[in-house]
């Protein structure tokens, strides 16, 4: 998956799109991601034993995954952009910016 934790993005498509956030957590099995401020839900949480007086349970609002395809990288320009690879002179993998080719 081309999209790691700690990218920023932006959402491409759906209700979110134009969106921007920092990735919270990725999902390689299962090509998603956890978006910071995107796709948003409300889970619907048990009351449990209080925990030092803490009340809990509730209506709780939290981000769901989205599927990787509907969101984009964000380049040190500042444009959305196409993830791709290069080697450099160690041998090692780097993921570099399509529409610019500089490193990511």
């Amino acid at each position: 998956m081309k999209i790691h934790k700690g990218d920023t993005v932006i959402v491409i498509s759906g209700p979110d799109k134009g969106a921007k956030g920092k990735v919270i957590e990725a999902y390689p099995k299962r090509d998603k991601v956890l978006v910071e401020g995107v796709n948003r839900i409300k889970k619907h949480v048990a009351n449990s034993a209080p925990e030092r007086g803490a009340e809990s349970g509730g209506i709780v609002t939290q981000e769901a995954p989205i599927h990787v395809s509907n969101v984009m990288i964000i380049d040190a320009d500042g444009n959305p952009t196409r993830v791709g690879y290069r080697f450099d002179e160690n041998g090692k993998k780097v993921r570099i910016s399509r529409r610019t080719g500089k490193d990511i």
